[in-house]
């Protein structure tokens, strides 16, 4: 089920007022300043940006995408729902997974195919003096990130629309995070093979996919991707593989690698 904000209900009516604006510009929705513009009854004036607070900028309308042509939240919301459920848990083990890679708190991590945000938010209570930088190639779940990130006043995350062939991958980045994702791949060896190309010598690249065989959970057979040939286009990437979980989770692979010497 989707994530609830820890913050207090009682918001002041500036904050309130911030996160209304961020809202009409990711939607496009008309905002106090259009309307104060065309000078309409009960028009209000528009408010500057105070540099203390975070700023409040779609992401998709900084990378030139029209929010006002993707689908509205209600054709989404069942699929966030769908991947926020809370049995999902159970065998994901989110925070265990988290817990797994002794994070410091201070690293950059980049959440590639980040969907609703299922780890993104984990990372970033994770983070508390590091980044999480959350991309998807589906702008509805940028748009839904980036509401919950300003709902929940979170300062350490950051959101992107990345295209679906092109990873791209800060020079800062100290862990790539992937899961259920590189099914979905059209090419995975030559896409593993740009974020390697991409990883500094010391970052981690962490790959989790659904396990062959009849599972509860998980994509059809035929899309999934077994163990073996998860390290052998890693390793046609020009990584190699530095860790294994593989007792950690039930219905899937949980690979840690980095560069290849």
């Amino acid at each position: 089920m989707p994530r609830r904000s820890h913050r207090s209900p009682m918001l002041s009516t500036l904050s309130l007022w911030g996160l209304l604006a961020a809202l009409a510009a990711c939607t496009g929705t008309q905002s106090a300043d259009t309307m104060a513009a065309h000078g309409g009854a009960g028009a209000l004036a528009p408010a500057s940006h105070d540099p203390a607070n975070p700023p409040i900028d779609c992401p998709l309308r900084k990378q030139g995408l029209d929010p006002t042509h993707m689908r509205p939240f209600e054709e989404v919301a069942d699929y966030i729902a769908f991947l926020e459920r809370e049995d999902r848990a159970l065998w994901q083990k989110p925070d265990e997974i988290v817990a797994a890679l002794n994070l410091s708190g201070d690293e950059t991590v980049l959440d590639l195919g980040a969907g609703s945000g299922y780890f993104t938010f984990r990372f970033a209570r994770a983070l508390p003096r590091g980044l999480v930088l959350a991309t998807d190639t589906e702008p509805e779940m940028v748009r839904h990130i980036h509401h919950q990130v300003l709902a929940d006043g979170m300062e350490n995350v950051r959101v992107e629309l990345v295209e679906p062939g092109d990873p791209d991958v800060p020079a800062a980045t100290d862990v790539v995070f992937i899961c259920d994702v590189l099914h979905h791949v059209p090419e995975p060896g030559a896409w593993l093979g740009k974020i390697a190309d991409q990883l500094s010598p010391e970052a981690r690249l962490v790959l989790i996919e659904f396990k062959e065989g009849a599972l509860p959970e998980g994509p059809p057979e035929a899309m999934k991707i077994s163990r073996q040939a998860l390290v052998d286009l890693a390793s046609g990437a020009g990584l190699r593989l530095d860790v294994e979980h593989d007792d950690l989770l039930p219905y899937q692979t949980f690979l840690v690698f980095r560069r290849a010497p």
